[in-house]
């Protein structure tokens, strides 16, 4: 039993980033339609900034929001700008088609122009072990799981309870009506850009310390996370969380008593059943869009 509990909340940690990353799926799909496979990606570039500027001798904090600055301009603005406007009005596959070469573009840029090699990178926690009831808990995994709870929760507050996370819903549901109400449709839509670019950069600064900054560390991470908002609901921000703990924690648990062979195909294999039997997911709702 002792075993079975330092799997599952290990693998909470582990899945609360996947739900972090998630989280922009789901962000994405609800205000502009939107399927970005570079997500992973997304959040691989953020730990490289985080890492140049600290090199630079900027503190950890100053790296953060200069990071969070110019993510928000290259993957928020940039990227809605450059690829997705003069896109989307060809339909979803054009978006997923330059997406996904967008993801292989960023990897070997960041291969070729940095590093092919692993760098570590410095934890926000100390490291520092708890041992309750026999099972040994990292401060970084507290830690990680926490954050990543109250940016989801803070992120779901904020759609739900203020004027502009209501505007952004509602430009999500339907643009026209929106636009007719007095919403600024194009600005909603790059406010979630912007959201997604800051929740990317949030994501790294929890998941490098662990994974240690590598130039593929967002190809497995885009993967789970897609994974992850399927299972949880497209259209649903605390189902990207929950769908993210499930995969976390199902691929600890297939690693350690399956075999270590299985722990990547445990998220595809419930991804799967989740599209058979509840496609919305498991927190999703069945939605009509209208443009």
């Amino acid at each position: 039993m002792t075993d079975f509990l330092q799997l599952f909340f290990s693998g909470l940690a582990t899945g609360s980033i996947y739900g972090l990353a998630a989280l922009g799926f789901t962000l994405l799909w609800q205000a502009s339609g939107t399927i970005n496979f570079a997500q992973g990606e997304f959040v691989m570039l953020p730990a490289f900034m985080m890492l140049g500027f600290i090199s630079l001798g900027a503190p950890m904090a100053v790296s953060f929001v200069l990071t969070v600055l110019l993510a928000v301009l290259v993957l928020g603005w940039l990227f809605k700008r450059g690829v997705v406007d003069p896109l989307l009005k060809y339909g979803m596959m054009p978006i997923v088609v330059a997406t996904i070469g967008l993801s292989i573009a960023m990897r070997n840029g960041v291969r070729a122009g940095y590093s092919a090699e692993a760098h570590p990178f410095p934890s926000l926690f100390a490291d520092k072990l708890y041992n309750i009831a026999g099972v040994t808990i990292t401060l970084q995994d507290i830690g990680t799981f926490a954050l990543a709870l109250i940016i989801v929760m803070g992120t779901q507050a904020f759609l739900a309870k203020t004027v502009t996370g209501r505007a952004m819903q509602a430009v999500a549901q339907n643009t026209e009506s929106a636009s007719v109400l007095g919403i600024n449709v194009p600005r909603m839509i790059f406010y979630t850009f912007a959201i997604n670019a800051v929740l990317a950069v949030a994501a790294a600064l929890l998941v490098t310390p662990t994974y240690l900054a590598k130039f593929d560390m967002g190809e497995g991470l885009g993967t789970k996370a897609f994974f992850a908002a399927i299972i949880g609901g497209f259209n649903n921000s605390r189902g990207a969380l929950l769908g993210g703990l499930i995969v976390g924690v199902a691929e600890n648990l297939a690693s350690a008593y399956i075999s270590p062979a299985y722990k990547d195909a445990v998220a595809l294999i419930i991804f799967m059943l989740v599209i058979l039997f509840k496609p919305q997911g498991l927190l999703g709702k069945k939605e009509e869009r209208k443009v």
